[in-house]
Order: C-alpha cells, then structure tokens, then sequence
C-alpha cells in the first residue's frame, strides 16, 4: 500500500479547519501497485479522513470515511465533502513552519534564539539539494494530487440516492462550489511552489507512475498564466461570501480569495526578480487584480491590534484556522515568564523601520524627533503591537530586558536582539504552574485587505508613479492606497512630491512595518532582490546604571551568508535522483 503524505511539521498546533488523519485504508484504484521510489507527484489518495468540526466554525461536517471503494465515496454528499477537506488540509503551516520557527527568522525581520532549528540554515548557507529547509515540494504537489483527484472524480455529481432528502436542497447548493474550491487550492499550491522553485512541472491531473517519473518543468510564466487563468475561472463562480450560502459555512475559499490569489501572484510576476526587463504591463495587471478586490465593497480596515486571531476581522479574506492551543505561546512567551521559551525574536532592523508617529519621519532623520534615550516613545503605534520591548507591559508586568532583569541576558534562552514577539501570540494564555494551563484560538492570516491596498499602491507606483491614475478602473493613485493604511495607523500621510524613487522606499517600509510577522518579509526579500542588504542583524545591548537609567546601544548580533542563488530554492536532490527529466535551479 502507498504512503499518503500529509505534511504537518508542528503536532502541537492541530489544524482544525481541514485536518485530516491518514489511516490504514486507501481508494481501491485499479492498476495502482506499491513501489519503494516514487516522485513527490505520485502520491495515492487515502479517504480515511478523521475530521474534527471546531467551536465556531460551520464548514463541513466533519466525518470519518473508511474503507470505502472508490464508487462509493462519490455517491454520498458528506463523503466527498470530506475529501475536500483533504485538500484543503494541505494548505501550509502558518506559524511555525519551519522546524519550530517563523520564516521571520530567516530575513532580517527576525532571529531565532533556539540553536537547534533547521531555519538557521537558511542564514548561514548550509542548506542545499541534499540538506534542505522549508522544502515543499512533496507536501504541495501531493496536495496537487488530492485536489486533481476530487476535480477529476467529484464534478458533476448528483447523489441520486439523497434526493427526497430535507437536506438535498442545501446541500447541492454547497457541493456546487467544490470543485471551484479544489480548483483554488490547487492554483495557491503552485505558487507555494513557483516562489520557492521557479520552474516547477505543472500537472493538472492524477498521474501513472510512469508519468510521474518523467514529468519536466514548467516555465515560472506558463505556471503564472495557469494560477491566473483558474483564478479568474473559479471567482466568476465561487460566492462573495459563504455567509449568503446555506449553512452559513465560514472559512471557505470565497471569490475574493481567488482575487487575493491573483494580485499576490501578478504582483510577484511583476517584480524585479521575475521580471528584469521591468515590462510596466505585468504591473498593470497587478494593480487591475487588486483593485478588482477594492471596489468590490466587501472589506474595509480596522484597528491594526484587532487583526490577527480574530475571525470577525473585517480585514480576512482567508485565514488558516487551528484548534484552541498554548504552543506558539509556550515557544514565544518571553524568557522570565513561566512557561515561555523564547523563540521568534524581532531584530533591531525591524524597530528601526518603525517611523515617527509625530512626523512621519524615519529615526535617522535629524528632523525626526527621535529620542536615542528614550527610543520607543512617539513611535508608530504599530511597533508596539507588534514587538515586546524594554519596559512593555506584559501580563501586568513591566518587562525587564536588561542585563540581569527578569527577562533579559543571561538567562538562558532570553533574547539575543533585546525584543520579544507579541504580534499573533495570546497574552491572556496562562502557562503558570498552579493555575488552570489555558489555550486560545488562532488564526494564521492567509491574505487580508491591508495587503491588497499595499500591492495596488506598489504596482501603481511602478506603472505611473505616486499621483497617477491609470486606465479603466485604475482611478486610485498609489499614494491614495497607501494613504488609507496610514491613516487607520494614526499615521502622517505619504506627502506628495516624492518621486517614484522615493515613493518605492518609502512604501516598501510602510509593507514591512504592516505585514511585519505574517510571512511577507522573507518573500518580499526575494522579489526585489534585496539579499545581499538585509545579511547584517542588529539587536539592542540594554544596561541599567546605578541611578536606575536604561542605556541602549546598537550591536551587531549575526552576520548573515548571501548568495544570489538563494533567491530560489534548491530542486530537492531525491526528486532529480527519481526523475531524470528534471533539472537543477542555477547554483545548486
């Protein structure tokens, strides 16, 4: 029997949405026979899906199919909506994906204190074909698979045997979207797959065995156009929201999700690092994609602190949902609290990008009002709901991160940059020995309308600069876009008269200080080919004297290896070693 792979690298933190548990029982398909080698493309599908419904979400019924021929999964509405929630299953792991750490930690947004993860080898060059990091390939093209194998075998479908039941109306009125749904997953699976790979094979169906081992790649642009044509195929058909839909089912792929996907994927074909000769027309698109979501009415901001783990946000458009847990907490909760570990520590590069709340002006700026000594004060209210810094407020307590405070050096595993993570980690979570250990529930931000309002203003500002429009609906300037973010942060406007230089710096700060800690910085990184400025990784010395006044000095934490090769990663060596059709990204 073949191996089903279903990736799911943090076992604390369980998936509730679309978990699924493999088992011993797999589709009896005709022809498929075990083999000890097999491509990361051919996985056969297992339907013994174990399936949790979780408090407050009202999508799938979850139930537990096992044993069950392959004709019979397909005539039953409940079982073929369980295996949508298969696919949906394989979507990635938000906040501890790699080995136990954010890929915060491998950019400068970041730093991860605990020696033995294997996200450090993404910052010191270790990692290659045969050791690799954040390798997806096997996990994404089985999710492929999945999704391949439910379009194929679940389009179409009447479920005969239900008709004159009560629920039959309701029911067939979900199942309508379903492939829509798989057909979604499957385009963000491939861009989980192009931004790491590039080139990646572009399968659309289930394979032989034989297929598989030979399959070749597919140019970056060839699998682009493929994301954006599904995109656009499915949002004509998926709803606006599954809140209208019966049942009121949430956390489903809606029409501005498949959107989302189109701006995000457009904007990353447009960049410098897909796109060297700067064709202004990829630009275009994006902004066309991501304006299509803003005049679509059905998001608007809210309070930045309100965001995250909130699933009445009405900023989500998609989140990956969890089941109540305490790990993120117990691997991020500062050192000197109990049961916190320290994990995911902001860097000093980080703060250092948070502006002037006054003026809008950078700290290094001489007209900044910047207070060396009193270095968190009058900041952006986005670094303090984002970063735990000396003399924060943690759980009623000031925090102490000087040498010798209770939560500073050398304790062991106190932060090595002088800051502590407090964006997506639960505050109200107790982990205190003696009173009752407390979870909480969380929600990893897939895409949000904050990040449409910044990819419109970037790909606007390279079409036509800050302060113009464009064509058709291009009506909004970028500094308009941007302006919005701004002002919901109780932030100075953009002014105008920047150039379009000027306006790209300016905005690519902003991206950084919003999306701080949501998986944007280590990519955004890359697609501006920025590798080899962000290897130096600066954190705080803080000292408190005699008369109990706090100094703060700069200090060079790690210095980081860049090599251009890391802008894509390496083909997983076991994959070329299988198929001999493949071929290796340059470099590795």
């Amino acid at each position: 029997m073949l191996k089903h792979i279903i990736e799911n690298k943090n076992k604390n933190m369980k998936i509730i949405q679309f978990n699924s548990k493999t088992a011993s029982s797999c589709v009896k398909e005709t022809g498929e026979k075990t083999r000890k080698k097999i491509t990361g493309f051919f996985v056969p599908l297992m339907l013994s899906l174990l399936l949790v419904l979780p408090s407050g979400c009202n999508f799938l019924d979850y139930n537990e199919i096992d044993n069950y021929e392959k004709g019979e999964v397909f005539t039953v509405s409940n079982r073929v909506k369980s295996l949508l929630a298969n696919v949906y299953s394989y979507l990635p792991e938000y906040f501890l994906p790699v080995d136990g750490a954010m890929r915060a930690s491998a950019s400068d947004e970041a730093l991860h204190v605990l020696s033995t993860s294997s996200v450090l080898k993404l910052n010191n060059g270790s990692w290659s074909a045969t050791n690799t990091a954040d390798d997806v390939w096997t996990s994404m093209y089985s999710g492929i698979r999945s999704a391949n194998f439910f379009i194929d075998n679940a389009t179409g479908l009447t479920f005969d045997e239900e008709k004159y039941g009560s629920s039959y109306g309701p029911d067939m009125i979900r199942y309508s979207y379903y492939t829509s749904e798989a057909r979604f997953l499957r385009a963000f699976f491939y861009f989980e797959l192009i931004k790491r790979y590039r080139d990646v094979p572009l399968i659309t169906k289930v394979l032989s065995e034989e297929e598989a081992n030979n399959v070749e790649r597919t140019s970056f642009d060839n699998v682009v156009n493929f994301i954006v044509s599904e995109c656009d195929a499915v949002s004509a058909q998926l709803p606006a929201s599954f809140k209208t839909v019966p049942g009121a089912e949430t956390g489903r792929a809606n029409r501005y999700a498949a959107l989302a996907l189109k701006t995000r994927v457009l904007l990353y074909a447009a960049s410098p690092l897909n796109n060297p000769s700067n064709n202004i027309q990829k630009w275009i698109n994006a902004a066309n994609a991501a304006k299509a979501i803003i005049d679509g009415g059905g998001y608007s901001l809210q309070a930045y602190n309100t965001i995250v783990n909130n699933l009445n946000s009405t900023e989500l458009i998609l989140e990956k949902r969890y089941a109540d847990a305490n790990s993120f907490e117990r691997a991020n909760f500062p050192i000197g609290y109990e049961g916190g570990n320290t994990g995911t520590c902001p860097t000093q590069n980080l703060v250092d990008a948070y502006e002037m709340k006054t003026t809008g002006l950078a700290i290094s700026d001489p007209g900044s009002g910047y207070d060396p000594a009193n270095p968190y004060a009058n900041r952006d209210p986005r670094l303090s709901a984002t970063i735990i810094y000396n003399g924060s407020t943690w759980k009623s307590s000031p925090v102490e991160i000087w040498v010798g405070g209770k939560n500073g050096p050398p304790k062991v595993n106190a932060t090595k940059t002088g800051y502590y993570l407090r964006k997506n980690v639960v505050e109200a979570v107790n982990l205190e020995q003696g009173k009752p250990i407390t979870t909480a529930k969380h929600n990893g931000v897939m895409f949000r309308y904050g990040e449409v309002l910044l990819n419109y203003a970037e790909a606007m500002n390279e079409a036509y600069g800050p302060d113009a429009t464009g064509t058709g609906i291009l009506t909004m300037t970028a500094r308009t876009a941007v302006n919005l973010i701004r002002t919901r942060a109780t932030m100075p406007v953009f002014t105008t008269g920047l150039s379009q230089a000027g306006f790209r710096t300016k905005l690519r700060n902003e991206r950084r200080v919003e999306l701080a800690f949501e998986d944007h910085r280590f990519w955004d990184i890359r697609r501006w080919k920025i590798g080899n400025t962000t290897t130096a990784i600066y954190g705080t010395d803080i000292a408190k004297g005699a008369s109990n006044n706090i100094t703060y000095t700069s200090k060079l934490v790690e210095q980081r290896i860049w090599d251009d090769r890391m802008y894509f990663y390496p083909i997983p060596q076991r994959e070329l070693f299988i198929n001999k059709k493949l071929t290796q990204n340059t470099g590795w």
